[in-house]
């Protein structure tokens, strides 16, 4: 062993080494505090693009939940809307047939009318009061497009829904409904009939997109849980594994530190040469 006092390649080799443990140990450190493998793009570069694209997807699926949320919301409003009306119909219904027949006179008739026509404007009324903020439900011709995916394909991306029967007293034909007279009365049964068809045509309507809304509801959160899964994958730490390679860093600093004390403490042996002389 060659002794040197300028150069202690001893000294410099255990600084190499503790320096590097202690950067191994700094990585392990912020790894464990974050719970994040990648932290830096240094980590894992590709890793991280990865990982942010992932994220990204993620943010945008959980937006489009919630607009499928707030799109059922929506379909609710109508539904009940539309079921209100059914009921009203019912009860024209039993006004109708009352008002059909002969043991009814005149003055029963005009008493059954003036309800009836109380209960036509109330159509009116809540066909055009159901709303969601500006947009009316049940006037007819109502078109809607909810964005249910992250990305802007139609066909993937967005859901079509049209409510296509409108459930005022025009769309329904009982615009011109009389209980009046006992011949009105008979007409009036197959009009409310027919309106009966005409709401049960928009329940289809709503139905149909709740159910659709529904089955896209799930898959959006299948598809969240499936890719932050592929994102943790990527980014997050295996806790118990660093804590590993921490431990191992932790008793590799002592070791180099001691050594390195150790190695800076040899060239005092050239004292025992200069002494002898």
């Amino acid at each position: 062993m060659a002794l040197r006092i300028n150069t202690n390649i001893a000294a410099l080799n255990a600084h190499r080494q503790l320096a590097d443990t202690d950067a191994r140990l700094s990585v392990s450190m912020e790894r464990l505090s974050s719970g994040y493998r990648i932290n830096k793009a240094k980590d894992d570069v590709a890793g991280l693009s990865i990982a942010n694209a992932l994220r990204m997807e993620v943010r945008g699926l959980r937006m489009a939940q919630q607009n499928t949320a707030q799109a059922t919301a929506l379909l609710q409003m109508a539904e009940g809307g539309a079921n209100k009306i059914e009921t009203i119909i019912e009860r024209l219904k039993e006004l109708a047939t009352t008002a059909a027949s002969d043991n009814t006179d005149a003055n029963g008739r005009a008493r059954l009318d003036a309800e009836a026509q109380a209960l036509l404007s109330e159509i009116d009324r809540i066909a055009n009061d159901t709303q969601y903020g500006t947009t009316k439900l049940l006037t007819g011709s109502v078109n809607l497009t909810f964005q249910i995916g992250s990305a802007n394909t139609s066909t993937e991306d967005q859901i079509a829904v049209n409510l296509t029967q409108g459930l005022e007293t025009n769309d329904l034909g009982l615009n011109g409904l009389s209980l009046a007279s006992l011949a009105s009365a008979q007409l009036a049964i197959e009009s409310i009939n027919s309106a009966l068809t005409s709401i049960n045509i928009s329940l289809g309507e709503i139905g149909a997109a709740q159910s659709r809304l529904e089955f896209a509801s799930a898959n959006l959160a299948i598809s969240i849980e499936n890719i932050s899964a592929s994102e943790s994958t990527i980014r997050d730490v295996d806790m118990a594994f660093e804590m590993v390679n921490f431990t191992k860093n932790q008793i590799l600093l002592q070791a180099g530190t001691a050594m390195l004390a150790q190695a800076n403490m040899a060239p005092q042996s050239i004292l025992a040469l200069l002494g002898g002389r």
